[in-house]
């Protein structure tokens, strides 16, 4: 394999690889209302690029709750409850290129491995995907529930791939595809490339300051050839 190869793609999950239709964020302002009485609670939250538990611990210390392990466990069991629920009752969508982009990865002469890399917790991140019929594509992945901040999963995420593959892998055989500023910043943390894509809500032109290694409107808009070359 040349040395510069791709060897493993870590997706972002929501804006990136589906949109939900606000199933998540909906899920988080229902929590806020049937379990701690504070109707409109999430408003001041942002919820581009960031990780469940960190907009857990965010709407905890908010609203004066104790930020505790126990604490964060009650608010995210009930968040998946309502996640499954409007998941149930909202289309959703895979966005733009997803598919055509898979399908070419998976038909490379040396396919690499896929991978998540969200901020979504795990059981969350299996909902959003399964309800799309994704879930089975990825073989690896680092999650919201794995740690807050998005350059510790990316380091988690590498080496939850580097165990699967049995070797050490380089930067540069790694590619981050994400929708926001995060993503590009989390990329960087390991030294990987990065492809960011504009279907997540946040202008091409945004992304493009990030200075990720490519920026596109949607997947369909780049080659596989391209990115993992």
């Amino acid at each position: 394999m040349g040395p510069s190869m791709v060897r493993v793609v870590l997706f972002d999950i929501d804006g990136t690889l589906i949109r939900t239709g606000g199933a998540g964020v909906r899920a988080f302002a229902r929590v806020a209302e049937e379990v701690y009485g504070r109707p409109g609670g999430t408003a001041g939250l942002s919820f581009h690029g960031a990780t469940d538990s960190g907009l857990v611990r965010d709407f905890l210390r908010t609203h004066g709750v104790a930020d505790t392990p126990d604490e964060r466990r009650r608010f995210l069991s009930a968040y998946l409850f309502w996640l499954d629920h409007h998941l149930s009752t909202s289309a959703g969508e895979i966005c733009p290129g997803v598919l055509g982009f898979m399908e070419d990865l998976r038909g490379m002469p040396q396919p690499p491995m896929l991978g998540l890399l969200t901020g979504n917790v795990r059981r969350g991140a299996e909902l959003k995907l399964r309800a799309h019929r994704l879930w089975d594509e990825f073989q690896v992945g680092a999650y919201g529930d794995d740690h807050e901040d998005r350059a510790e999963l990316a380091r988690r995420a590498r080496q939850r791939a580097e165990e699967a593959i049995g070797e050490r892998l380089r930067g540069a055989e790694i590619l981050v595809i994400g929708d926001t500023p995060a993503d590009v910043a989390c990329s960087r943390a390991i030294g990987a490339r990065c492809l960011a894509v504009a279907t997540g809500g946040i202008q091409q032109t945004d992304l493009q300051a990030c200075e990720p290694d490519w920026c596109v409107p949607d997947l369909g808009a780049v080659s596989v050839a391209e990115v993992c070359a």
